[in-house]
């Protein structure tokens, strides 16, 4: 598994270099920090914004990224129950077998399924992207320096048309934030883009912030665990130092009577 994981990180750092221009990294600016319900030793994740990035991701992304390291059933971290995932793993068609005749087949997904690729092969993704592989994103957030801040610098980056006396090549988007300036992915998302049910405004920059709360989730599922474990450390060493403390006047009182 880290194996893979790696190798997907890896992967994500080629493509960044596969898709953009010539120029060097140099001259593009830092994506401004952003601040995310996660942040700091006691954030977490808001579930009700996580599942809108997943709806985000699902009508949007899922048609050309994959997500391979994320199970349907590990949706439940993002509060969604046992029907629920079931419902959302049958929409996928899920490649099996061989059958009793050897060959494969389709079926319906289920909760132990993990997310599909949209393409049979990378010959196949480049092939319908103008040669450039769309990365993974089930670990994007930390292929990147700056991982959210970054990727919604990116989503919310494009500029219609690219600054006077820049060179921009053929099938290319501006984008203020990606290395070279020049991307291959038109943009993804824009008002109203993808329709929230719980009225939540359904702008550009919220779909991308949805999304790339979403995405950190995929990266990070264990991130609020982790800190709840950091905290109880935290408290036990302060204990053990006021203990330790106390025993060592004890025993130096002792020591000087």
């Amino acid at each position: 598994m880290r194996k893979l994981a790696l190798t997907a990180i890896a992967a994500a750092f080629a493509v960044t270099a596969f898709t953009g221009g010539a120029q060097a990294a140099g001259d593009t600016p830092k994506p401004a920090a952003q601040e995310w319900s996660w942040g700091g030793i006691f954030g977490t994740y808001d579930r009700a914004q996580l599942q809108r990035g997943f709806q985000v991701y699902k009508n949007v992304c899922a048609g050309c990224h994959s997500l391979r390291f994320i199970a349907f059933r590990n949706l439940e971290g993002i509060g969604f129950n046992e029907d629920q995932i079931k419902a959302i793993a049958a929409e996928y068609d899920i490649e099996d077998g061989p059958n009793d005749d050897g060959d494969m087949f389709t079926r319906p997904g289920k909760p132990s399924d993990y997310f599909p690729s949209p393409f049979p092969n990378e010959k196949a993704a480049a092939t319908s992207n103008g040669g450039a592989i769309p990365p993974d994103l089930s670990l994007i957030n930390k292929a990147r320096v700056a991982g959210p801040d970054y990727v919604f610098g990116l989503l919310t980056g494009y500029q219609e048309e690219a600054p006077e006396g820049f060179d921009l090549s053929d099938g290319k988007y501006y984008n203020d934030y990606f290395p070279g300036h020049q991307i291959s992915m038109a943009p993804p998302l824009y008002d109203e883009a993808v329709e929230y049910g719980d009225g939540t405004p359904m702008t550009l920059e919220q779909h991308s912030r949805d999304v790339v709360a979403f995405l950190n989730w995929t990266a990070q599922p264990e991130l609020e665990a982790r800190k709840a474990l950091g905290i109880k450390v935290i408290l036990f060493l302060i204990v053990l130092t006021a203990m330790l403390y106390a025993v060592k006047r004890k025993i130096w009182r002792d020591i000087e009577h």
